[in-house]
């Protein structure tokens, strides 16, 4: 009964969120985790990662005495959130719905006393990068990933996240607010050229990245932000496991060095920074960046580019419907050609089960020609020890039925039915294929 119940218990059916919203406050969860063949204490892991309200411990109690608690409603699934628990395979999320253009009206300022001194996102985040160990080029690596998207030398970090934090606390000013993106949303991050004057494309980079991104929201509109030092080209020697600007070398050490080792042009950390801001949707490329042009020139820049990543959300917006769009043409594209892949197949298939069929025919046939061809021998031996005498008419009439059960049938019906026609095969292949 419980399986008539619910069907998709014992099978790999994917088990909603409202089946399973459903299913915990009609029984108790011991229940429902026996007929789902889980623990308890397992199901209600589910509930809280698929964010499924449950009954409290001892509701079932005050219910069974005539206490009803408060139900609380399902929440809407938020944007990339699983909309099931799937046991076999990948869940379904929910998607990220078009942003739509952020309204025009003038919003009012949060005041600052309103915020915190230092944003969330980057609470204990300058202890992390003082642990941080450095590469080659003098770029900071952390251990940890789940950070705010800063790249920076030991000497600008400090600094870096300064400007980070002060470019966060403008937009929260506004109304926009800035966190790390949601898991599951599948967002794309811009990836970094640090190179302040460009160069040839890499293979590689060993410049650290977040294992998510650092995303600014405007109205609907999510903006990726990453700010990292920029690098320039110079003259350096390498020295205790990395490079050294040869001007930065005591006049001691040039010479000390000159006997034995030589120069060579790397990218180092410059001390300038950029602000990067990008699309993170899949199908809308977008990015702008702001350089300090000298060290220390971004405080007075940064309300002007809050401003402008404003301004700027609208031309996303519309690479997003435009890329939407594409994406839609694309799944019909390749929906038509499915449907003329399956035509196609469907005709090969047609075609090479009527020449099967008529090849099994034909050697069908060309049997039971000689398996007749063999009994007609059997009778006309059968016919002739007639006339034998009685002992030899034995023995060929022993030896007669022996190699008659070396020959197949003679019987065309037999032999018909085992043939397989066009139909059967089209059918049989069809099965097996899809």
């Amino acid at each position: 009964m419980e399986e008539e119940k619910n069907p998709s218990c014992d099978s790999k059916t994917p088990v909603s969120r409202e089946q399973l919203y459903k299913e915990v406050w009609a029984e108790p969860m011991t229940t429902v985790a026996l007929r789902y063949k889980v623990s308890s204490s397992f199901l209600a892991r589910v509930c809280t990662w698929l964010n499924v309200p449950r009954p409290e411990r001892g509701y079932w109690a005050k219910l069974a005495v005539g206490k009803v608690s408060k139900q609380p409603p399902l929440p809407e699934a938020e944007p990339g959130d699983e909309l099931e628990w799937n046991r076999y395979g990948q869940a379904r999320r929910a998607k990220l719905p078009i942003p739509k253009p952020p309204r025009k009206r003038k919003s009012r300022l949060r005041d600052r006393s309103e915020l915190p001194e230092r944003h969330p996102l980057l609470q204990g985040a300058q202890q992390y990068f003082d642990e941080a160990r450095e590469t080659s080029n003098g770029y900071l690596r952390p251990s940890k990933r789940l950070m705010v998207d800063v790249i920076a030398s030991k000497q600008t970090c400090s600094r870096a996240l300064d400007v980070a934090n002060e470019l966060f606390l403008l937009f929260e000013e506004r109304g926009h607010t800035v966190a790390f993106e949601r898991h599951g949303l599948s967002l794309r991050r811009y990836g970094v050229d640090e190179r302040e004057k460009g160069g040839r494309d890499r293979n590689y980079s060993d410049l650290w990245s977040p294992s998510r991104d650092t995303i600014v929201t405007i109205g609907t509109v999510l903006i990726g932000l990453t700010i990292f030092e920029m690098s320039e080209n110079v003259e350096a020697k390498y020295q205790d496991g990395k490079y050294v600007r040869v001007s930065e070398l005591p006049v001691r050490k040039q010479r000390r060095y000159e006997s034995f080792s030589w120069t060579s042009m790397h990218d180092l950390p410059s001390g300038r920074l950029c602000i990067q801001a990008y699309s993170p949707y899949q199908r809308a490329d977008w990015k702008r960046q702001w350089r300090e042009t000298k060290e220390g020139d971004f405080p007075g820049k940064l309300s002007a580019i809050v401003k402008e990543l404003k301004r700027e959300a609208a031309t996303i917006v519309q690479l997003v419907e435009e890329g939407e769009r594409k994406a839609e043409i694309e799944r019909q594209e390749w929906e038509a050609k499915q449907i003329i892949w399956r035509r196609e197949e469907e005709e090969r298939r047609r075609v090479k089960a009527i020449k099967d069929s008529r090849e099994e025919l034909t050697e069908i046939i060309k049997a039971w020609v000689e398996a007749k061809g063999l009994e007609d021998f059997f009778a006309d031996v059968e016919k002739r020890a007639a006339n034998l005498e009685e002992e030899q008419k034995a023995v060929v009439l022993e030896r007669l039925a022996q190699a008659r059960t070396l020959i197949d049938s003679t019987d065309a019906l037999q032999w018909l039915a085992a043939w397989k026609t066009p139909e059967e095969r089209t059918a049989e292949s069809g099965n097996s294929y899809w």
